[in-house]
């Protein structure tokens, strides 16, 4: 069962969420203001936490911050009702791992949620393999600990979804994905129409990780097929 922080002073939406989190078989712990919600944040562990960014007493940008400030990686799903606000928290880079704009489906929120324990259990696998904490590519490192990624010790800076698509790929050289399994797997979108998608973040990963992006040396194309990362570094 997983335990699930859920931070957020609008009732309707909380039982909501706590409703679809259950059939998720989740344990839930709630909290409606930002101080209430740090406290949880900090005493206990949790699989993920659902925070809020407009909160009574302390907001949830500054929630994030201080979480992160203690080492804490806990998988965070910020929640925002004005959608000019998913730039700004970018913009911080307070270390959320995804975001939702009010009023969002349940089906979307679902296949989020779903998305985050995936990678979560991709990045436990690997791990869990005492010599596979940092994914050494050459002058490429993944810190899958810190999610930190560097090039000849350089960091870049990369989104949470960069990083996470950058973590599946670099995890199993060789492997080949289709974009509709790259969809399942890093965003949870368990249907078609969404492949653009894909196409887009791995032009930007390229364009950050690449030393040249027109021949990439660690994100390959597989022909008819979708990408992959090189063996061979």
């Amino acid at each position: 069962m997983k335990k699930v922080l859920v931070v957020e002073d609008d009732i309707n939406i909380v039982d909501l969420l706590e409703i679809h989190l259950k059939d998720l078989n989740c344990q839930i712990t709630k909290a409606h203001d930002g101080i209430e919600g740090l406290g949880h944040a900090l005493a206990s562990q949790y699989d993920l936490i659902i925070l809020d960014i407009m909160l009574p007493s302390l907001d949830g940008l500054e929630i994030c911050r201080r979480i992160r400030a203690k080492e804490i990686h806990t998988p965070i799903l910020m929640l925002t009702a004005k959608s000019e606000e998913i730039d700004k928290v970018l913009g911080l880079e307070t270390g959320a791992d995804d975001y939702l704009t009010k009023p969002f489906s349940v089906r979307e929120f679902i296949a989020r949620v779903k998305a985050i324990f995936r990678r979560s259990e991709m990045i436990r696998q690997v791990k869990d393999n005492p010599t596979s904490q940092v994914l050494d590519h050459g002058a490429l490192k993944v810190d899958l600990e810190k999610r930190k990624v560097t090039i000849n010790d350089k960091r870049i800076e990369l989104s949470p979804k960069e990083f996470d698509l950058l973590v599946l790929l670099a995890s199993k050289p060789g492997t080949s994905y289709n974009r509709q399994r790259i969809l399942n797997l890093v965003w949870g979108y368990e249907f078609d129409g969404f492949e653009h998608t894909v196409n887009s973040h791995i032009n930007r990963l390229r364009a950050k990780i690449e030393p040249d992006v027109n021949k990439p040396t660690y994100i390959l194309t597989t022909w008819g097929v979708g990408y992959r990362f090189n063996e061979e570094v």
